[in-house]
């Protein structure tokens, strides 16, 4: 059963993820806000210090790569507190700090997580290193990934890839892109797979960044890629089409992705939660957790009620982390923990500019523009509403065909 307490061997890379949030992002955060598509030059040191600590084996395995599931039979029975805790955790910390430049840090991107979710053992190796974006949107499809029309032709040993993606977080700064193309149509969402492909590849081109209303340090870019050709080994995972498996392959690249984006949410939420407190103190309002809320002032108890709202979301998302390095199934509680979050998140931020009033609004304080930055938490890797109706499929037992 799972323990509400932070793991203690978790506890110290917890609390260096909090320096790091506190001392090193958050003091540059507006700047990269207000500076649109300049790129955080202070993150590289940051990352080389994290890619130490990280082969040293202190992290824990935690990172964008931590959510890689472990198929070793366990040496002993019993909870697993594992890299997809420690990383959901580490990441609620520095996304405390500011989640447009965790966006943006040197090798730990959602495509970095989706190498790690279904790369063999030979390509974990080869792409070790590399700092991945991941393609999946494309202008006719949003939610329903499934219906990608970006095709993979194999000619000998290489892919040629066509297509266009939009919304790729960190796509003309990433070493590489993971991208998501269908290799025949006609069979559906069952050959849909995805490759690696190196920036600089002929074929490839990044053909606009977007402006954005949140995680303004991080750059969004358009990729075009037109007879773009690829070795058939950048193929992530096997390259047969299981028609019976259908899209399970691909999709549990989101089950480990989105309990990361529920803590982003969980992470910005906290700060938002925490300034406000402190400006609610200033002005005389102290939250009493020792008195029942109707005997409070109205903006304590609709704080209180914003963290209880806050509480749910952080142990659904810590639930959905521990059932993947206990290998249990995860999906259902993986959009759960996404859904919750990403409401929660947009909620959350938002009421606290309300409850901090003039000062909630101005950019006197990060406020407004962790309001901002949630909203993008309850669209990626999954909206909310695809979220609820991949609960509802696994509540009910009902195909995707049957629910739709």
């Amino acid at each position: 059963m799972i323990n509400l307490e932070t793991p203690k061997k978790v506890r110290p890379l917890v609390d260096q993820a909090h320096q790091v949030a506190m001392n090193m992002l958050r003091p540059i955060s507006r700047k990269y806000d207000e500076g649109e598509h300049q790129y955080p030059k202070e993150l590289d040191m940051l990352a080389a210090m994290i890619d130490g600590i990280s082969e040293s084996g202190a992290t824990g395995g935690a990172g964008a790569a931590g959510v890689r599931r472990d198929e070793k039979p366990q040496e002993k029975k019993g909870n697993k507190n594992g890299a997809n805790l420690a990383s959901v955790l580490s990441v609620m910390e520095m996304c405390w700090g500011d989640v447009g430049l965790l966006l943006s840090m040197p090798r730990q991107g959602l495509g970095n997580s989706a190498i790690a979710s279904v790369a063999d053992d030979e390509q974990q190796e080869r792409f070790a290193g590399t700092w991945a974006a991941m393609a999946i949107t494309e202008p006719g499809v949003g939610s329903d990934s499934a219906n990608i029309s970006t095709t993979a032709t194999k000619d000998g040993d290489e892919y040629v890839i066509n297509g266009e993606k939009i919304y790729v977080t960190s796509g003309e700064r990433a070493d590489s892109v993971v991208v998501w193309a269908t290799l025949d149509k006609s069979l559906g969402r069952a050959a849909i797979k995805s490759f690696v492909v190196q920036k600089g590849t002929p074929g490839m081109r990044v053909e606009r960044l977007e402006h954005k209303l949140g995680i303004r340090a991080s750059d969004t870019a358009v990729i075009i890629f037109e007879d773009c050709r690829v070795p058939a080994a950048n193929l992530l995972g096997s390259p047969e089409v299981d028609v019976k498996q259908g899209f399970a392959g691909a999709m549990a690249t989101f089950d480990n992705t989105r309990p990361l984006v529920a803590a982003m949410a969980v992470g910005c939420a906290r700060a938002s939660l925490d300034l406000t407190r402190s400006i609610l103190a200033d002005a005389g309002v102290e939250v009493d957790y020792d008195k029942p809320v109707w005997l409070q002032p109205a903006a304590a108890a609709t704080f209180l009620q914003l963290e209880a709202e806050w509480e749910s979301a952080y142990l659904l998302t810590l639930e959905s982390a521990w059932m993947a390095d206990n290998r249990k199934p995860n999906s259902k509680e993986a959009s759960m923990a996404k859904a919750k979050a990403g409401r929660m998140g947009s909620e959350v931020t938002l009421r606290c500019v309300e409850l901090a009033g003039t000062l909630g609004y101005s950019e006197a304080e990060l406020l407004e523009k962790w309001g901002r930055d949630s909203k993008i938490l309850d669209i990626f890797e999954g909206t909310q509403q695809i979220q609820q109706l991949i609960v509802a499929r696994r509540v009910l037992g009902l195909t995707s065909a049957q629910l739709k």
